[in-house]
């Protein structure tokens, strides 16, 4: 029996002094996950907010294009995590809509980055995140943390975003690319948008189905930023997937067992495309066999390693 079935589900937060942790992106899937880990301890966590009307003692106002607008409110800051950015995964990519996401994740970093580097009291560490989608379409090769950038829209997006932290790292400030994987999480990401189907009976295999999909459980996308600030061995990019990548086949397999609902009703590359224009190809066609080696030998415990006990957990939790 595998040992990463016996391992306890990790704690929300790691035993640790006291500290004050800035998040931007919180409203998002991953921020109000990060966030609600620290309920009941005694850390103080900062919203970075693009909201000008936010009025809490702990928000802080930020622009994409010029940073923080008060940096004092940061000083002594212990970590910083950046998770805001334009969703990839609504509505067509137009050129005006990758002109956003790009934007908000390569210009909106490196005024985070240009921030932190100017500030007396910088944070010890930025964790920011970045994704899987730096490797491109890759068929079945094993990616790890040393394979080179792959190409397409979303590969260069990920390249630039994680070179967009420059200045905090030229200041001194330890920095985490975190390559988020596809999130399993019932209150966002893909596996909300594919249920109904689902359950309707009406799911199945997307093109051939051999294309790998890395996957993540969104508690493992929150322990992995806690390992990622508490371990300050850790920095540049940490592959943020579960040890056991499926094809989109076995994926859709499991995901109608689970549901209890029969998969004989492929969606074919065209239709897809179609549908979904230059979005198919990157998000859903495209084969990414990624593997978390730097989590892994840095002693991260997945509290998910299971795809079957991933979806279960979002699926049918009360």
């Amino acid at each position: 029996m595998s040992t990463h079935s016996l391992a306890p589900p990790a704690p929300a937060v790691t035993p640790c002094a006291e500290r004050t942790i800035a998040i931007s992106g919180k409203s998002g899937l991953v921020g109000s996950a990060f966030a609600s880990s620290f309920v009941g301890s005694d850390h103080r966590v900062l919203n970075v907010t693009r909201d000008p009307a936010a009025r809490s003692f702990d928000d802080i106002i930020w622009d994409p294009n010029s940073g923080i607008v008060n940096p004092a409110r940061l000083e002594g800051t212990d970590a910083f995590v950046h998770l805001a950015g334009e969703n990839i995964a609504t509505g067509r990519w137009t050129e005006a809509k990758k002109s956003r996401i790009r934007n908000s994740r390569v210009d909106g970093t490196r005024a985070v980055a240009s921030t932190l580097a100017r500030m007396d009291r910088k944070p010890s560490v930025l964790v920011c995140a970045s994704a899987i989608g730096f490797y491109g379409d890759r068929g079945s090769k094993i990616l790890d943390e040393y394979a080179d950038a792959g190409t397409g829209f979303l590969a260069d997006v990920c390249r630039d975003w994680e070179a967009a932290t420059q200045p905090a790292e030229d200041a001194g400030i330890r920095v985490v690319h975190l390559r988020i994987g596809v999130i399993i999480s019932r209150n966002g990401g893909a596996l909300p948008q594919m249920l109904t189907p689902f359950k309707l009976g009406v799911g199945g295999r997307i093109g051939s189905g051999q294309q790998f999909w890395s996957w993540v459980s969104i508690d493992d996308v929150v322990g992995a930023i806690h390992h990622a600030i508490d371990d300050d061995t850790l920095r540049g990019a940490i592959n943020c997937v579960a040890p056991q990548p499926v094809t989109n086949s076995e994926f859709t397999r499991m995901l109608g067992s689970v549901l209890r609902r029969p998969t004989v009703f492929p969606v074919p590359g065209f239709a897809a495309r179609l549908a979904l224009g230059e979005m198919a190809n990157d998000l859903l066609l495209a084969s990414t066999r990624v593997l978390p080696r730097r989590l892994e030998t840095s002693g991260y415990v997945f509290s998910q390693p299971d795809l079957r006990r991933a979806l279960e957990s979002e699926i049918h939790a009360r």
